[in-house]
């Protein structure tokens, strides 16, 4: 499935249907908002979200898993415990998103929370001529 976010740095107007219901879902759900918020400055995993807003284990682990599925959040780095098991670190996948309710029309604007080592590295390698 293609990123609906992915083509953008810039505020972007939501045209995908499911899209638009995945976002107002997750908005008007205390526990999602929670999550978003939590990750939308720095990567966190699954534990840390749970210690730091006191949800439930399999609440968290199944709405971490829906908001993945729905292009909320974004794997951003899959790290090894100690004890040898992969632990993924999510972020959430917009910075802002701007919801407007005019003429029985939902419109939804939403600014790309880009990794900022991703937008670095892309903007090197999109250079012209050589880098002497």
């Amino acid at each position: 499935m293609k990123d609906p976010l992915s083509d953008c740095i810039k505020t972007m107007l939501v045209q995908n249907s499911k899209f638009k219901g995945s976002v107002l879902t997750a908005l008007a759900d205390e526990d999602m908002v929670k999550i978003l918020n939590s990750t939308q400055k720095q990567i966190k995993s699954v534990n840390d979200i749970i210690r730091e807003h006191n949800i439930a284990h399999t609440t968290a682990y199944r709405k971490i898993k829906w908001m993945v599925e729905n292009d909320l959040l974004v794997v951003e780095q899959i790290k090894l415990t100690e004890d040898g098991k992969k632990s993924s670190l999510f972020r959430c996948a917009f910075s802002s998103a701007k919801v407007n309710y005019e003429n029985g029309q939902v419109s939804i604007e939403m600014v790309k929370n880009a990794n900022k080592m991703k937008q670095t590295a892309e903007r090197f390698f999109s250079l012209d001529g050589d880098v002497s």
